[in-house]
């Protein structure tokens, strides 16, 4: 699709940007641009446009208001040692992107246009993409933009992809966190939309993140909503399990959990490593007797923004119980490095994880 370039004349200058990327907040600072698509259901997608990152004007009736049709991704940019920029398997974000648009009654946006855009809009706003140790967090979502109060699906959308700089998800180092067990709330149930990528599952994960933040912890765990026994995942990452014999364990995609981008490449190169790698369900009681017996030698939680991260106590109403050490352990460790290094091209991966952006 041909996409209408018009650059933005309150664009920050070299000074200013560099002063904003100094050290950014993760989604507080934005680049200059973004990226907009229409769809109608007479025209179909059309209207592709590069323009000044500015706010939406919607009718108070828009019906993203009211009944809250909108899915969104996320995926990184990256700054090669050779100057250019590559993506990271920015095709699975897009196939993702199109399960939770039928999942959600909406228009699919085809895989190809969704990483046009996001190559659109890093081409422009390519100066924002940070060296080191950070990458420029991509964020395309899909709105039901309707002026209509009548239930149904909507019969005209907006597509979008903003940008923003970050540097390193965790200061000083990538420290095991605490996560709080959840057992007044569910995530997601069996027929609902824990598949797909929308904003409903995060509004309804809120309570139970503030929660755990009242208790001391990092992150929320969540348990089924049937029997509320087996394991799930965090409020936004998946979870594997590492035991003593070298293996490993995540819980199935049964419709209920996310199905991410990151717990698929770990997967993926665990296995290539000659691990074991069962996605099989795990009930809190064997998490809990597993981690006190020593059977359970390490688990970590993944996901774009922290990529890999240690979980180190687990924490309830009916006590709480540690894992490992107070240090990442070996096999977390070991698969976080090399995950990175890939996706930031310092080392080979399997075919078609990076993805360069043709500047």
């Amino acid at each position: 699709m041909q996409f209408k370039i018009m650059k933005n004349p309150a664009a920050l200058d070299d000074a200013a940007r560099a002063d904003a990327m100094a050290n950014p907040a993760f989604g507080r600072v934005f680049t200059d641009h973004m990226v907009t698509i229409r769809w109608t259901a007479d025209k179909g997608w059309h209207d592709a446009q590069v323009r000044a990152r500015a706010p939406f004007q919607l009718d108070p009736a828009s019906a993203v208001l009211h009944y809250a049709q909108e899915i969104f991704e996320g995926l990184k940019a990256y700054r090669t040692g050779d100057g250019g920029i590559t993506m990271f398997r920015p095709e699975r974000n897009a196939q993702r992107f199109i399960q939770s648009a039928r999942r959600m009654a909406m228009p699919e946006l085809p895989e190809e246009l969704f990483v046009q855009a996001c190559e659109e809009l890093i081409r422009i706003d390519k100066a924002w993409v940070p060296g080191g140790d950070g990458s420029l967090y991509l964020r395309p979502f899909l709105f039901a933009n309707e002026t209509f109060l009548g239930v149904k699906p909507a019969a005209d959308f907006i597509f979008c992809v903003i940008a923003c700089p970050v540097g390193a998800y965790f200061k000083g180092g990538a420290k095991p966190v605490s996560v709080w067990l959840s057992e007044d709330y569910s995530r997601s149930g069996p027929g609902g939309t824990g598949a797909a990528k929308c904003g409903g599952n995060y509004a309804a994960s809120l309570v139970a993140q503030a929660e755990a933040i009242k208790q001391g912890c990092d992150q929320v765990v969540f348990l089924d909503a049937a029997e509320h026994r087996w394991v799930e995942e965090l409020g936004g990452m998946n979870l594997f399990f590492v035991f003593e014999d070298g293996s490993m364990l995540t819980p199935p995609l049964t419709g209920t959990i996310l199905p991410g981008i990151t717990r698929d490449s770990v997967i993926e190169l665990a296995q290539k490593q000659g691990r074991t790698v069962e996605e099989k369900r795990y009930s809190i009681d064997e998490w809990r007797a597993d981690a006190q017996s020593g059977k359970l030698r390490e688990v970590f939680a993944c996901g774009t923004a922290a990529v890999i991260v240690a979980v180190g106590e687990v924490r309830s109403v009916h006590g709480d119980f540690a894992i490992g050490g107070s240090q990442t352990g070996p096999v977390t460790a070991d698969l976080r490095d090399t995950l990175v290094a890939i996706q930031r091209n310092k080392a080979e991966g399997p075919e078609g994880w990076v993805h360069k952006v043709a500047l």
